[in-house]
């Protein structure tokens, strides 16, 4: 069966045409889109497009922040039959977009003005990029559009859409027709946080049948509500964003990217008062910043709020246990308590994320099991989900109907999953090895990169390269890369992603840590600071040496992992780790291999006696810089 993009666009807007798709949260007003004038308004640009000169299987980028316009945009693009490339707003022009721009054969970019200059000034290193669509306004600073140099504002696309319709409108329908569910939708880049970026090539059917299989285990109603805070360049925000929401009538808002970065941060909280969302996609680093948000505004009340809402925290996790088991044995007599501290204590807090929250989805990386026991105690759940661009994206989740704290959820359906090993043998049950995925969701292969599709995607399998394990009740568990396993002098291979998750939950001032064995005589650790928190020079290092002999035998964390794979002594970061020194990649996730390569030296010198004494010169020195 024929179910492309546009066909979920057409089918969606005969079901829900007067329904509400999509709100637009501006200073002063609010501004609605429905259905219908969703889809009109994608026929306007769209054939404004093939005006213009855009051909099917062109590349089109787009480099914008989250709108109205992001999704109308790419839609069009689709109708025109051309395929998209859709870029992270975070990407430095010297390199990372660049190489997207040039490597994905791009003859045509969407940009807001605030990037305009940014493609201006590397256009003479893109030989194959002809067209550039201004999706806003220009900078006060900019230049006035060249029409020589093929640049043109949206509205002006939209004004030849208008007139080519007029004659045309079969014509330009007859495009988006003649799609079929294995053309390209669009090429991903993924992340890079262990290699240079490969082009994801995802399928129209790759998103229709990933949406189909998320709506199977997720359940979306007409007139649900989500807030989109990641960027609309994740395949997460594609498929659960706005895709899913688009197939069940759902109503979508991205947050008003404002004049700055900063002011769109600012925007989160504005936002989620004004929209008052049912679901927020969301990525772990953000709900680290909501949990200090929320923490420091109980603080700010006063010491016996602030000794309440603790109370509360902790009554309420011991009742909740893994979610799953909550209230079993014992802790039933808890019932009542829990029933009053959700009404009369957290309550607020739930006002405060817009009063009408049923719960996050959390992707993007791993979610600490502390942070998630928090939400859930607090009544506003963040249900893990695990997936990856090569899946587009969504293997598994947790849900309302089906959850375990710590897990990554069920999977989605209908989808094959096995556990295999590193001559990739099927394993039982309940054993560790790298995950494989087979199902309609698996993605044509990487961009003009035949060799690593090859490695990659077998006999229809897709190999992720993370490790995990399925339990016999159905519960995914992933437990980090399978590729970054760390690897003991003894030969002893190991998973360092919980390592470190740990020592960033329970170490006060640690924001990152990463972990490092290549066959080596012992463990060592990255650590990457607050100075703010943690004391400067010696008494800094002693206090982390403290922390981290509490996981060691006797200490508060010593069952928590095998003495063995622990460190032996650590590095402190010169600097914190950010997407400006490329530690972090534009989702987040450290990016190890550069961590590692810009610390090569100090690795070395870990491994000589002086080097392992962690009150070594180099520590002390990072210790004592601001």
């Amino acid at each position: 069966m024929k179910q492309t993009i546009i066909d979920l666009l057409e089918n969606s807007e005969k079901k829900f045409a007067n329904s509400t798709f999509f709100v637009e949260l501006l200073q002063h007003e609010k501004k609605t889109i429905n259905f219908k004038e969703l889809k009109n308004q994608v026929y306007r640009l769209g054939s404004g497009l093939v005006s213009w000169g855009i051909k099917p299987k062109d590349k089109v980028a787009i480099l914008s922040e989250g709108s109205s316009k992001w999704i109308i945009s790419e839609l069009s693009l689709l109708y025109a039959g051309a395929i998209s490339v859709p870029l992270s707003i975070k990407l430095e022009e010297s390199s990372d977009l660049l190489f997207r721009l040039n490597h994905g054969d791009v003859s045509c970019i969407f940009v807001t003005g605030r990037h305009l200059e940014i493609i201006r000034s590397i256009r003479s290193q893109l030989p194959k990029l002809e067209r550039i669509m201004v999706m806003d306004y220009l900078e006060e600073d900019s230049s006035p559009l060249d029409k020589t140099k093929g640049e043109i504002m949206y509205d002006d696309v939209v004004k030849m859409g208008d007139m080519y319709l007029v004659d045309h409108k079969e014509e330009f329908l007859k495009i988006g027709q003649s799609i079929q569910n294995d053309d390209i939708a669009t090429i991903t880049y993924t992340s890079g946080t262990t290699a240079d970026p490969k082009g994801v090539v995802l399928t129209h059917r790759n998103y229709t049948a990933n949406v189909e299989q998320a709506l199977n285990v997720v359940d979306v109603k007409k007139g649900t509500k989500m807030l989109i805070i990641l960027p609309l360049d994740h395949c997460f925000a594609h498929v659960v964003g706005f895709y899913a929401m688009l197939h069940n009538g759902g109503i979508v808002a991205t947050v008003p990217y404002g004049k700055s970065a900063r002011e769109g941060l600012r925007n989160i909280p504005l936002a989620i008062q004004e929209f008052k969302p049912n679901i927020l996609l969301s990525v772990p680093a953000l709900a680290k910043s909501f949990k200090k948000s929320i923490e420091a505004s109980v603080k700010s009340k006063g010491k016996f709020t602030e000794k309440l809402f603790n109370h509360a925290l902790k009554v309420s996790m011991v009742y909740n246990k893994n979610g799953y088991n909550k209230g079993t044995g014992w802790t039933c007599i808890l019932k009542p308590f829990v029933k009053f501290y959700q009404k009369h204590v957290f309550s607020k807090v739930a006002s405060a994320m817009g009063g009408e929250l049923d719960f996050f989805v959390g992707g993007g990386a791993l979610l600490g099991i502390d942070l998630q026991k928090f939400y859930y105690a607090i009544g506003m759940p963040m249900y893990q989900g695990y997936g990856l661009s090569e899946a587009t994206p969504v293997i598994s989740t947790n849900c309302e109907r089906a959850h375990i704290l710590g897990s990554s959820g069920i999977l989605v359906s209908p989808m094959e999953l096995k556990i295999v090993d590193s001559d990739r043998k099927e394993l039982p049950i309940g054993q560790s090895g790298e995950i494989a995925i087979k199902g309609e969701n698996v993605m044509a292969g990487y961009w003009k990169n035949p060799k690593s599709t090859a490695e990659t995607v077998q006999d229809g399998w897709l190999y992720t390269g993370d490790m995990g394990y399925m339990t016999k009740e159905g519960f995914l568990y992933v437990l980090g890369r399978f590729k970054s396993l760390l690897i003991a002098s003894d030969g002893e291979k190991y998973a360092p992603e919980g390592i470190e998750e740990s020592f960033q939950a329970n170490i006060p001032g640690v924001s990152n840590a990463i972990m490092y064995n290549n066959q080596s005589p012992y463990s060592i650790c990255i650590l990457d600071v607050d100075k703010s928190v943690i004391p400067k020079g010696k008494e800094g290092l002693e206090y982390l040496k403290k922390y981290l002999d509490k996981y060691t035998r006797g200490g508060e964390f010593a069952s928590l992992f095998p003495e063995r794979w622990l460190p032996s002594t650590f590095i402190i970061a010169d600097e914190p780790f950010s997407e400006k020194n490329k530690m972090v990649n534009s989702t987040m996730k450290i990016v190890r291999n550069k961590v590692e390569k810009a610390y090569a030296k100090r690795i070395k010198y870990a491994y000589t006696p002086e080097g392992k004494n962690y009150l070594n010169k180099y520590n002390i020195k990072a210790m004592s810089i601001d």
